[in-house]
C-alpha cells in the first residue's frame, strides 16, 4: 500500500514537471518516472520462498526517438537580428518621439441658448526647425481659435497659425514663448521620390489622444490620389498599412533611418478607425510647399490658365467627333474648353473652344487644342494634367505643352504662372 501511495505521489511530481518544463520534454521524464515506480510492482514469487515478493527485471524497452519540440527555439542567428531590429526600433523612438508634438485646438461656438461653448480638437505635428516652426495638416487646425502644442517633456506652449494650404492639406504653427531651457530639436526630411512598395516606415503620433504612440508598417503603394479639405485633389500620396487613427494627422511617417518621408494624413475606414489603409503627403511635396508657407503664409500653385474637359468617353466620342462632324481629334486627351484671358497659355498661343456640339447628352465645345503631353509626360485626363502640374512644377516653369490642332500635333512652350 506504501509503495502504491508513493507511485501516484511520483507520478503528481510527474505532472508537476509536465506544467513546468514544457510537454516534450517532461512527458519523458513523466514515462521514465512511472515505469521506474511501477518495476517493483512487477512481481513474481520466487520458487521455494512462500511467496515473498522478489523482483523482476523490467523488459528491455525498444529506444524511440524524442519527440519533437511545440515550441522550438528560433536559431540564434535569427534571435539575435530580432533582438537587433528591437533594439532599433527602441532607439528610434527615444530619439524621434521628442520632435513629435501634441496639438489641441479650441474654437468657440454659440448654442441655442447663446451660451458660448467651447469645441476641442487634436492632432499630431513635429518640429520643422530650431526657430519653433511646427508642421502638421491644415485640417487640425481648421476654423481653430487657439492652439496649443505640447512638447515632449509636457511644457505647453501656445502657438499661432504662420501659413496654411488647403489643397495640400498642410499647414505650419509657430511656437510663442519658449522657455529658454526647452530643447527643440527638428526632424530630418527623407527622400520620399525613391520609396519602394514593401519598405517598412514607423508613424508617430497621438492617436484618440494617447500621446506618442509607435506603429510600425510597410508602405503599401505610391502614387495614390486623394480628395483634399479644399475639394480637390492630393496626388502622389503614400498608402501604409502602419496603424494610422484620429488623432495621428500631422504627424510624421517615417523610414527606418528616422527621416520623415511623409505626414500622415488620412485614413480609409468605414467605421473612422484604422483599416489597415492610411495615407501621407510625401515628403517632396512637403519640402516644396512648407518654405512657402513660413515665407509668405501661403503656397502659389502652378497655373496653365486653361479650362479642359476630359473626353468622358474615352475613344467613344473621339470617333464620334471624327464621324459626325470630321474633326481630327485624338482618341484621348484634355480638350480645352476655354483659354483665360492674359493666362501663360492665352499669352503662348493656345486655343479653346469655338463652338458647342451636342452628341447624344453631352454638349461639347468644339474647335480648341487638346492637350495630350507636358513634357513627354502623357496626359490623358483632366485630373491628370492638373495633378502633373501641382506635383512636379512651381511657379515661373517653362513647360512644353504638346497639343493636337487640326489633326496636326504641335509643340507650345508655357510658362506657369500662380494661380489666381
Amino acid at each position: 500500500m506504501r509503495r502504491l501511495t508513493h507511485v501516484v505521489l511520483l507520478i503528481a511530481v510527474g505532472l508537476t514537471l509536465t506544467v513546468a518544463c514544457g510537454a516534450g520534454r517532461a512527458l519523458q521524464g513523466v514515462t521514465r518516472t512511472v515505469a521506474t515506480a511501477l518495476a517493483p510492482l512487477t512481481t513474481a514469487p520466487a520458487a521455494g520462498e512462500g511467496g515473498s515478493e522478489v523482483a523482476t527485471p523490467p523488459p528491455t524497452a525498444t529506444p524511440t526517438a524524442a519527440p519533437e519540440a511545440l515550441a522550438p527555439s528560433p536559431p540564434a542567428d535569427a534571435l539575435a537580428l530580432l533582438r537587433a531590429q528591437e533594439e532599433w526600433l527602441s532607439t528610434l523612438y527615444a530619439t524621434v518621439s521628442q520632435s513629435v508634438v501634441h496639438i489641441t485646438t479650441r474654437a468657440y461656438r454659440y448654442n441655442f441658448f447663446l451660451e458660448v461653448v467651447p469645441l476641442e480638437g487634436t492632432g499630431s505635428g513635429f518640429l520643422w526647425d530650431e526657430q519653433g516652426h511646427v508642421v502638421t495638416n491644415y485640417h487640425v487646425i481648421k476654423n481653430a481659435q487657439e492652439v496649443e502644442v505640447t512638447l515632449a517633456d509636457g511644457t505647453k506652449v501656445e502657438a499661432d497659425v504662420v501659413g496654411v494650404d488647403p489643397p495640400n492639406d498642410l499647414a505650419v504653427l509657430r511656437l510663442r514663448d519658449v522657455p529658454p531651457d526647452v530643447s527643440l530639436r527638428p526632424l530630418e526630411l527623407g527622400d520620399s521620390l525613391s520609396l519602394k512598395v514593401g519598405q517598412m516606415v514607423v508613424a508617430i503620433g497621438n492617436p484618440f489622444g494617447f500621446d506618442r504612440t509607435m506603429t510600425t508598417g510597410v508602405i503599401s503603394a505610391l502614387g495614390r490620389v486623394i480628395q483634399s479639405e479644399s475639394g480637390g485633389f492630393i496626388g502622389e500620396v503614400i498608402q501604409t498599412d502602419a496603424a494610422i487613427n484620429p488623432g495621428n494627422s500631422g504627424g510624421p511617417l517615417l523610414d527606418i533611418e528616422g527621416r520623415v518621408i511623409g505626414v500622415n494624413t488620412a485614413i480609409f475606414s468605414p467605421s473612422g478607425a484604422n483599416a489597415g489603409i492610411g495615407f501621407a503627403i510625401p515628403a517632396h511635396t512637403v519640402a516644396r510647399v512648407v518654405p512657402e508657407l513660413i515665407a509668405r503664409g501661403y503656397y502659389r500653385h502652378p497655373w496653365l490658365g486653361v479650362e479642359g474637359q476630359t473626353f468622358d468617353l474615352k475613344p467613344a466620342v473621339a470617333r464620334l467627333l471624327r464621324r459626325r462632324l470630321g474633326l481630327r481629334v485624338p482618341d484621348e486627351g484634355v480638350l480645352i474648353v476655354a483659354v483665360y484671358r492674359n493666362s501663360p497659355a492665352h499669352q503662348a498661343g493656345l486655343r479653346g473652344g469655338t463652338r458647342r456640339v451636342r452628341l447624344g447628352n453631352l454638349i461639347l465645345p468644339v474647335g480648341g487644342d487638346v492637350i495630350v503631353a507636358v513634357d513627354d509626360t502623357p496626359v490623358r485626363t483632366e485630373r491628370e494634367l492638373r495633378l502633373l502640374l501641382e506635383n512636379r512644377y512651381r511657379v515661373g516653369d517653362t513647360v512644353t505643352v504638346r497639343v493636337v490642332r487640326d489633326g496636326q500635333e504641335l509643340e507650345v512652350d508655357v510658362t506657369l504662372a500662380e494661380r489666381p
